[in-house]
């Protein structure tokens, strides 16, 4: 039995589409919300949440986050978007599991919620190749991101040595224990280290070291 959560601003629209829901067999409607806030607390109920694309205070991408986050089990299908991938994407790269366009059919909307159970999603060529497109934008960033911190950190041995360290989460004290140095000398070090990578704290030098090491072998 495939458990729905129906949310929709409109409660007569919840109404509707529980009607038709209640006809299958395999599924079982377990509620009709319009907030998203009682949808939040009630999504642990459910396996597919079908949500309305136009909660208010741009709710429904909130939702699809939210969801990902503390109920990733948990499949969201949208519902009322048109074929577009510039309107489908950001619900997609929200967390949204399907979609259903506005005109789709009652048969349409059924097949997108059994996929979604099953974790599969029904998405036209259009769609399809605008993710893959997406895919590739990201991933080129991503691969920039890693150049830039290897090749611009520019670090001497001793700075990526107390740079390390840094990473672990020690002390400027326990720095200069570790290596046998004056807490003077780390502390310069550690400044030059931020002024290097560009940043404003220890912990964004101790991302930039995850990254760093990441791209080296």
């Amino acid at each position: 039995m495939i458990r729905v959560l129906l949310v929709h601003e409109i409660r007569l629209m919840c109404n509707v589409v529980a009607a038709v829901l209640e006809d299958e067999s395999d599924i079982e409607v377990v509620g009709r919300i319009t907030s998203v806030d009682e949808a939040l607390a009630r999504a642990s109920e459910c396996d597919v949440v079908v949500t309305s694309s136009r909660m208010p205070d741009d709710g429904t991408r909130q939702l699809l986050e939210t969801l990902a986050e503390t109920c990733p089990t948990v499949k969201a299908v949208v519902l009322g978007l048109a074929e577009s991938p510039n309107r489908i994407l950001p619900y997609v790269e929200a967390g949204a599991t399907g979609y259903v366009r506005r005109d789709d059919s009652v048969e349409e909307l059924l097949k997108g919620i059994r996929a979604a159970y099953h974790d599969r999603a029904l998405v036209s060529p259009e769609v399809a190749a605008a993710l893959m497109s997406r895919v590739t934008e990201l991933t080129q960033v991503l691969d920039g991101v890693h150049t830039d911190v290897a090749e611009g950190a520019d670090l001497t041995p001793r700075e990526r040595e107390i740079l390390e360290l840094l990473a672990q989460d020690l002390t400027n004290q326990e720095i200069a224990d570790r290596l046998v140095i004056e807490v003077g000398t780390v502390k310069n070090h550690v400044h030059s280290i931020l002024q290097k990578l560009d940043v404003s704290g220890r912990s964004d030098a101790a991302a930039y070291w995850a990254i760093m090491s990441e791209t080296e072998p």
